[in-house]
C-alpha cells in the first residue's frame, strides 16, 4: 500500500469539525478519487491510530460513519473494505424489449448476462390470494390475484426481490401459475395469451430497509433499497401485471434514455 501520507492528509487543529468526522472525510475522499479501489482493504485501526495520533474509538467511530453510508463493509478478523460499485446497469428503454422475450430470456437474465453474472431464482412462492387496495386499484378493482413471488441472486448474492400480482381471469389455469413460467418469463405467456405489451409504468423511490428485508438480500448497515412499483398494460389499455420489487441500492444502477420533445 502506498504510504499514508501521500494518501490521506493531517487534521485540523483549527477546525470545529469532530476528529473523527475528519477522518471519515478523508478516507471518503481517497474512496471517492480511487486511492483505495473497490474491494481493497483500509488502512488498519492501528495504521490509522499512529497517522493521526487519535485513539482507537476515534478511527472506529471514523468508520462507522463510512459503513452507515455504504461505502464500505467490515469483515470480522479481516479489516474494513471498500465495498464494490453497482454491478448491475439496469436500462428502462431496453430490459423489456419484445426481442428479449423471443429470444427465451427474462429482463433479470438479459441485465445478469449484460454484467457478466450469474443468475439465480430461489423462494419461489406462487399462490392465489386477495388483493390488497393498491394493487387491487392498479389492476382495475379485482378482489384476487395470482402472486409470485420471488428472491433473485447474482453470484449468489440476493440483490432484489420481487412479487407480481396479476388478475385470475388471465393466469389462473396457466402456465403462469406454474413454478416455472417457460423461456421469456411471465410476460411472453401473457402475450401469448393474446395481452400484447403496449406500455409499462414505474413508480420508485429509495428507502431504508425494514428488517425483514435486511435478512432477506442480506444488506451491509446504511445500505438502502430501491422500491419500484410497475404495472404493464396490454395493447387495449389493461393493467395485467402489478410487479412490486424491492432491489439492494448497492447492487444496481438505474439508467433511462427521455426524450427531448
Amino acid at each position: 500500500m502506498t504510504s499514508l501520507p501521500s494518501i490521506l492528509g493531517g487534521l485540523d487543529p483549527t477546525s470545529d469539525r469532530a476528529v473523527f468526522r475528519q477522518i471519515a472525510d478523508q478516507l471518503r475522499e481517497a474512496i471517492d478519487r480511487g486511492r483505495f479501489k473497490e474491494g481493497e482493504k483500509l488502512p488498519s485501526e492501528a495504521e490509522l491510530v499512529e497517522h493521526y495520533g487519535v485513539s482507537r474509538m476515534t478511527v472506529r467511530n471514523s468508520f462507522s460513519i463510512l459503513q452507515g453510508e455504504g461505502l464500505v463493509h467490515a469483515e470480522h478478523g479481516k479489516g474494513v473494505f471498500v465495498r464494490p460499485r453497482p454491478p448491475v446497469r439496469r436500462l428502462a428503454s431496453d430490459r423489456f424489449a419484445r426481442r428479449h422475450r423471443e429470444q427465451g430470456k427474462s429482463a433479470f437474465i438479459v441485465e445478469a448476462d449484460a454484467a457478466g453474472s450469474h443468475p439465480k431464482v430461489d423462494s419461489l412462492e406462487v399462490k392465489e390470494e386477495k388483493a390488497i387496495q393498491d394493487i387491487s386499484v392498479r389492476l382495475g378493482s379485482v378482489r384476487r390475484v395470482l402472486a409470485r413471488r420471488r428472491r433473485y441472486l447474482l453470484d449468489g448474492r440476493p440483490v432484489e426481490f420481487a412479487t407480481s400480482y396479476l388478475p385470475l381471469d388471465i393466469a389462473r389455469g396457466t402456465q403462469i401459475a406454474e413454478p416455472n413460467p417457460g423461456p421469456g418469463g411471465i410476460y411472453a405467456r401473457l402475450e401469448e395469451l393474446g395481452h400484447q405489451l403496449d406500455h409499462f409504468e414505474e413508480e420508485i423511490r429509495a428507502r431504508m430497509p425494514s428488517p425483514s428485508e435486511v435478512k432477506t438480500l442480506q444488506l451491509a448497515s446504511g445500505v438502502p433499497v430501491i422500491h419500484l412499483v410497475r404495472t404493464a398494460f396490454d395493447a387495449a389499455g389493461r393493467a395485467v401485471e402489478v410487479c412490486d420489487t424491492v432491489m439492494a441500492a448497492d447492487a444496481y444502477v438505474l439508467s433511462y434514455q427521455l426524450p427531448a420533445t
